[in-house]
């Protein structure tokens, strides 16, 4: 199976080319600088030449804040781009996996958000991600659209890194506490990407790890896990102000997962081990 991920030189993208070389697959991974998937002409002419089997489109403008501001190129990455790699997977025939986010909900209650729940995004990048959802469904018939949060992985900066290298000056940390979800690595969601993009099960799923927490509970738990003496102090979200608001409540249902039969992901305690044991320095 020849695959094509965008987004290569992410966290998630890194990680899906890593673990679908090992499967014995083809995976051709482009970053931006390899294919500027803004500009549509340059997008069909390179897909229907490479003529994947598969598009894992990882890809995207996820500077939260920065795209309160800067909305015009926010659009162009996450809408445009990714309708220009609709169109040209719909001339091959190829499937399409589009990686998308709990930013298109409002964050509001305490239950976890189901694939059938409405979204509701209340910042921009959400917004563009959710209109990109929709022309998915409109123009694909073999799509994948699948909802993910709080990533981490080897390749590229995150929370668990950044808590690491604040520890290496600090003895005392405020971190948010009102503001709930799952952490996911991306060694196990790029596992569970490959094994659903080998299916005909098409349709919108939820993946992360399993189990949830704040902010400040994942950070106590990698101060533990790493023998860290950092005293982490619990805040609210309004003691920590962002130019975009960011999701109180971030809880995704993985029940779609499970009826398709797909294995559940492991604990994101048990992923955070798994990480820290492959980078103890983050």
């Amino acid at each position: 199976m020849k695959i094509l991920v965008t987004g290569a030189t992410g966290q998630l993208g890194y990680d899906v080319i890593k673990e679908g070389q090992c499967r014995g697959m083809e995976m051709i991974g482009v970053g931006s600088k390899d294919l500027n998937i803004t500009d549509e002409p340059v997008v069909r002419q390179f897909i229907a030449d490479l003529k994947p089997d598969a598009i894992i489109h990882c890809a995207a403008y996820t500077a939260v804040d920065q795209s309160e501001d800067d909305q015009e190129n926010c659009w162009n990455v996450n809408v445009d781009g990714t309708n220009y790699l609709i169109q040209a997977a719909k001339e091959i025939h190829a499937k399409f996996m589009y990686i998308s986010t709990d930013y298109v909900f409002n964050g509001l209650g305490d239950i976890p958000f189901n694939e059938t729940d409405q979204p509701d995004p209340v910042g921009y990048y959400g917004l563009t991600k959710y209109e990109a959802e929709k022309l998915i469904q409109a123009h694909l018939s073999q799509w994948f659209i699948v909802r993910i949060s709080w990533v981490f992985g080897g390749n590229g900066n995150n929370f668990v890194k950044t808590m690491l290298k604040l520890s290496e000056s600090h003895t005392e940390l405020n971190v948010v506490g009102d503001q709930i979800g799952s952490p996911t690595y991306t060694v196990d969601l790029a596992r569970l990407l490959l094994d659903i993009i080998q299916t005909n099960q098409f349709g919108l799923y939820h993946a992360t790890n399993e189990g949830y927490c704040s902010w400040a509970d994942f950070a106590r738990e990698i101060f533990s896990l790493t023998g860290t003496s950092v005293i982490v102090n619990t805040i609210d979200s309004e003691e920590y102000p962002t130019r975009a608001i960011r999701p109180n409540n971030s809880r995704l249902s993985k029940e779609k997962l499970r009826m398709q039969g797909f294995q559940p992901l492991p604990s994101w305690q048990a992923a955070l081990r798994q990480f820290l044991n492959e980078y103890p320095k983050g």
